[in-house]
């Protein structure tokens, strides 16, 4: 079961809107941004296997903020609605007066038992020890009994896209 926060369920447009700005923001000079977003389309494949489960948490505030178009963030939480028909999907949403056991973290990924995935400005971290897995393990639990589901997290994603302007 795939765990996360912002697990990456992004779509092409707001995939290389992400890329390319930090790209930009770390002068990198990518060699092939479409490469790097088709990669990322690729593993939404692993979506389409109903053994596979994904549970998201993704905080209200994100789906607020404007970094990108209007646009491209309307198009992201209209995708992030139709991920939530899916059976073998769970979103929650951490709305922005929630009581939370657990402050607001590091993107990172749960694959496994084995592998935790952490994103920082500078770099991908791979975390392998188990005793630091139970602890995102640990932090992702406390981040869940925080959000809310279902009906409720559709209204907040609903709400982000009306603010916009782009019903």
């Amino acid at each position: 079961m795939a765990a996360s926060v912002l697990w990456p369920l992004q779509t092409p447009d707001y995939m290389r809107a992400v890329i390319t700005r930090f790209d930009a923001f770390r002068s990198a000079g990518a060699p092939d941004i479409d490469a790097a977003v088709a990669a990322r389309v690729d593993r939404l494949r692993l979506l389409n296997d109903p053994a596979r489960r994904c549970a998201l948490i993704m905080e209200e505030a994100v789906m607020r903020g404007r970094v990108f178009d209007d646009e491209i963030i309307a198009g992201q939480l209209h995708h992030l609605l139709s991920m939530m028909d899916r059976p073998n999907v769970s979103l929650g949403v951490i709305p922005l007066g929630a009581r939370r056991e657990q402050e607001p973290t590091e993107t990172f990924h749960i694959y496994d038992e084995h592998n935790v995935s952490i994103e920082l400005v500078s770099a991908l971290v791979s975390v392998t020890q188990p005793r630091e897995i139970a602890l995102y393990a640990k932090c992702f639990d406390d981040l869940a009994r925080s959000a809310v589901y279902g009906r409720a997290a559709r209204g907040l994603v609903t709400g982000a896209i009306s603010a916009l302007g782009q019903d």
